[in-house]
């Protein structure tokens, strides 16, 4: 029975095996974890974009607040 069949490689050892599955396993993890993390840094952009609209908008209220105060007093 030491005969050898053709067309198939030699048998792997199972720790071999394990350690090749567990590399692509991190593989996989570190491209979805990177994919979560860029996506993260777009909404932090627009999150940012966001704020900074807002401090503006609250910025040109006070503004207009006060120019008007100073055309209500000024004659």
């Amino acid at each position: 029975m030491s005969e050898r069949r053709v067309g198939f490689e030699s048998f792997d050892c199972a720790p071999g095996l394990r350690l090749e599955a567990h590399e692509r396993l991190s593989a996989l993890h570190y491209e979805t974890l990177n994919a979560r993390l860029d996506r993260i840094a777009v909404i932090m952009e627009r999150l940012e974009r966001r704020l900074w609209l807002t401090v503006y908008g609250v910025v040109g209220v006070i503004m207009a607040q006060a120019f008007q105060g100073l055309l209500d007093a000024v004659p």
